[in-house]
């Protein structure tokens, strides 16, 4: 195994995370609370088999869950209406395309894409869309009863049509890139058919729809082979540049149900891997459906009970679960960094990874959920470092490291520019357009791993590394100016259309990067002979252009005009570094805030989601509420899926982090308790929700007051927590013996745990109520789907 995947295994999953992979198992009530004699066993997390909710078990987990099931009581008839199954590798979303009689389930997946690099990310080196199956019933389909089930990451009901019903069932294997499709049909529905039709194997930015015309010799790749191979038919696709793809589907009766399994196998170089696919779904198909699903499900029952949330916005509430199901169905850490689609590879002008926003925000909400085996992108940075260097312009090349605007899964854009790709760029030059600030933000999303981890050895061999030579291109164009103080020439600010010296956009990630370098080495015990030049940058660094309206996009460039990126606004979030808690900042943070979400022109969906969490970072819990409102209302769609364009699957994902940022916070080394909770919100539940400092964090809020908090704690962290409790509080171990802490004032408390160690803290003299489950809502709230 290459280091990449040793990283994977020890760094990641097998050292911090070890602890975390069992069931979540929450306390009982706590008796005795106040006699320090008394056990407080409840305290603890229990064992990986223990009950759920005060004993509740399986069925507890199941009923909570089946409450955000999605729901189609009609046909969808787009990607953006139907259900969608994946496994981080294949992906499958369900929808029957108006003007006809079938049903198509998507075959896509994520390592599928051209091998082209003189083409460009987007074009040459673009995912590219693979086929479907279309489900063909004998009669007309008149109606459909189907539910999304989450707990076992299953679609299943029936499918009604002039000659009978057709039963439903369909999974994409958690762990084998297969898809399974089970089918009881009636009597009259015998004689149903599936057919396989395959995509034409190009860059869907080729697309007329969007403009986007493709580079001078960019040729299609040839056309698909199908060929019968006994009892499994298959298409291979070739490609012009060498190796291919090859889908193989065939179906199994037992009894009267006909199981069709379908899988894809990918290779480069080579020829397309036939053997690989043949054996994948021959092996599939000598299990009954039930027996194939068991490990499957047995995976998804585990990976939900990782964490628990629950807030009394049922809509919001399901939302939220379905972004878990999405996100472990898109991502996993051996896969690809998620493409802007995910899996689910629809028309598109973006069938590439984007870096300027888009992976950043995809990934967030592993973390406070506990889902830390679905980072991609630290494994990504880390097996590919050697495209991060040499996509750097070659007079910079020794010792630097960068990552364009778009990639392939292996971090290249190749050689296209304009509309072909998007490169690293030089400051101070127009062409390529100089956007020169991704790597260091994508590393700011491993920076959050470590420090939700506390593992050492990811924080030395992959972030230090990456994030010294990513901040040591930076310093190759800092010059002194008349003032005494550091510039940059010019670059540009993600999306916003100029470029600008002294943008705000890189000078707050050159900050972080130096601020971050600077405390990993006295982590790390690193004596390096460029810390004398990173203090350097933090003593001298000119400040952040500002005028009457707030943060400037740079120097001489205002922020004047509707723009959905919060590019200019980075410093305030994600990187914390000026903040509300701040009081010389309020000001400053409050009037860019304003001025940035009110011009309604561009702003999409995730323009709502940062200005949701930075006004959590505020403390304001109801106009969080209200932009995540505004989310749902105006840009989500009934599965939960977005586009701009095409999918983007990163804004959804985002929300739950805001959400997350609305009840706990974890930055700048102090932990804060349902921070930004809505007036409405009288009650809110968190259990195994992880923070930084690799600490998981229970907390109880009823009665519109924190009732109590659990932390236990991994790696013996420092750990100073705002829980949030009124009066005086009771401090004691899973024993109910008291725990020494420290007041530190404004609300904050030092606690002191050595790994493995957990305390409670509540107020003094109550007796508080373990218990931890779901919240009771406001309101109904409609499922997801299509219901009705």
């Amino acid at each position: 195994m290459d280091g990449a995947g040793e990283l994977t295994r020890r760094g990641l999953l097998g050292g911090a995370l070890a602890g975390v992979a069992g069931a979540v198992a929450a306390p009982a009530a706590l008796a005795g609370a106040e006699d320090p004699a008394a056990p407080v066993e409840a305290v603890g997390s229990g064992s990986a088999g223990g009950g759920w909710v005060d004993g509740l078990g399986d069925r507890g987990w199941t009923d909570f869950l089946a409450s955000s099931d999605l729901i189609w009581r009609k046909l969808p008839a787009t990607w953006a209406e139907g259900p969608f199954l994946g496994n981080g590798f294949l992906g499958s979303g369900i929808y029957a395309p108006p003007g006809g009689n079938s049903i198509r389930f998507n075959v896509q997946h994520s390592e599928v894409q051209d091998h082209r690099p003189e083409f460009g990310a987007l074009f040459g080196l673009a995912r590219i869309p693979i086929g479907h199956l279309a489900l063909t019933p004998v009669g007309a389909i008149t109606g459909v009863d189907w539910r999304l089930d989450l707990n076992n990451a299953e679609l299943r009901g029936t499918i009604t049509t002039a000659a009978g019903t057709i039963g439903l069932r369909a999974i994409v294997h958690s762990g084998r890139s297969v898809l399974a499709v089970e089918l009881a049909p009636s009597a009259g529905e015998r004689g149903l058919t599936w057919k396989f039709h395959p995509a034409t194997a190009i860059s869907p930015r080729t697309d007329p729809r969007f403009n986007k015309p493709p580079p001078p010799g960019f040729l299609p790749n040839p056309a698909p082979e199908l060929e019968q191979h006994g009892d499994t038919r298959l298409a291979a696709q070739p490609l012009l540049a060498g190796g291919g793809h090859v889908t193989a589907w065939r179906e199994s009766t037992r009894g009267g149900r006909r199981t069709l399994y379908a899988t894809v196998a990918w290779a480069h170089p080579g020829t397309p891997p036939r053997a690989k696919a043949l054996h994948a779904v021959r092996a599939a198909a000598t299990q009954p459906f039930d027996t194939f699903a068991r490990g499957h499900r047995r995976w998804w029952n585990d990976y939900y009970r990782k964490s628990f949330l629950s807030v009394p916005d049922g809509r919001l509430q399901s939302f939220y679960w379905i972004q878990l199901y999405k996100i472990a169905s898109a991502a996993r850490a051996d896969a690809p960094v998620m493409a802007t689609t995910g899996p689910w590879l629809e028309p598109t002008p973006w069938p590439a990874t984007w870096w300027n926003l888009n992976v950043q925000l995809e990934y967030w909400l592993i973390h406070g959920s506990n889902h830390l085996e679905l980072d991609a992108v630290t494994r990504s940075l880390d097996r590919h470092r050697d495209a991060l260097r040499e996509q750097v312009d070659a007079a910079y090349r020794d010792g630097s490291y960068g990552l364009p605007r778009t990639t392939d899964m292996f971090l290249r854009n190749g050689s296209g520019t304009g509309t072909a790709g998007y490169g690293i760029g030089v400051p101070g030059k127009a062409e390529p357009t100089p956007e020169v600030g991704n790597l260091v933000w994508a590393l700011h999303n491993v920076w959050l791993s470590y420090r939700h981890t506390m593992d050492e050895h990811l924080l030395r061999e992959v972030l230090f590394p990456l994030l010294r030579g990513a901040i040591r291109y930076y310093l190759h164009f800092l010059s002194t100016g008349p003032d005494g103080r550091l510039h940059l020439p010019f670059t540009f600010s993600p999306e916003y259309g100029i470029n600008a010296p002294d943008c705000t956009y890189d000078l707050a990630l050159l900050r972080w990067g130096c601020k971050t370098l600077l405390e990993a080495a006295k982590i790390l015990r690193v004596a390096d002979p460029m810390t004398g030049r990173w203090r350097e940058v933090l003593d001298k660094l000119t400040g952040y252009p500002v005028d009457a309206n707030g943060y400037m996009i740079g120097a001489g460039a205002p922020f004047a005009k509707s723009h959905r990126h919060y590019s200019h606004l980075l410093q305030v979030y994600p990187l914390y570094e000026i903040t509300w808690e701040q009081p010389e900042h309020r000001k400053l943070i409050e009037t860019s805030l304003e001025h940035w979400i009110s011009f309604e022109g561009a702003l999409q969906g995730y323009s709502f989601t940062g200005a949701a969490a930075i006004s959590a970072q505020m403390g304001r819990g109801d106009k969080a509420e209200f932009y995540l409102g505004e989310l749902l209302r105006r840009f989500v769609k009934p599965n939960t899926m977005y586009q701009e364009s095409g999918p983007v699957i990163e804004t959804p994902l985002s929300a739950a982090q805001s959400l997350h940022d609305m009840l706990c916070q974890s930055w700048g080394g102090v932990i804060r308790v349902f921070p930004a909770v809505p007036a409405s919100w009288r009650e809110a539940v968190l259990h195994e929700f992880r923070t930084e400092g690799a600490f998981l964090l229970s907390a109880k809020r009823s009665g519109g007051a924190t009732q109590w908090v659990r932390l236990r704690s991994e790696a013996g962290a420092p750990c100073v927590l705002r829980p949030g409790i009124e009066g005086e509080i009771s401090v004691r171990d899973r024993w109910g013996l008291p725990k020494r802490w420290q007041d530190l004032g404004e609300g904050k408390i030092e606690l002191f745990l050595r790994a493995g160690e957990e305390v409670l803290v509540h107020r003094k003299g109550i007796r508080p109520d373990l218990r931890i489950g779901p919240v009771t809502p406001n309101t109904p709230a409609a499922p997801w789907g299509l219901p009705g």
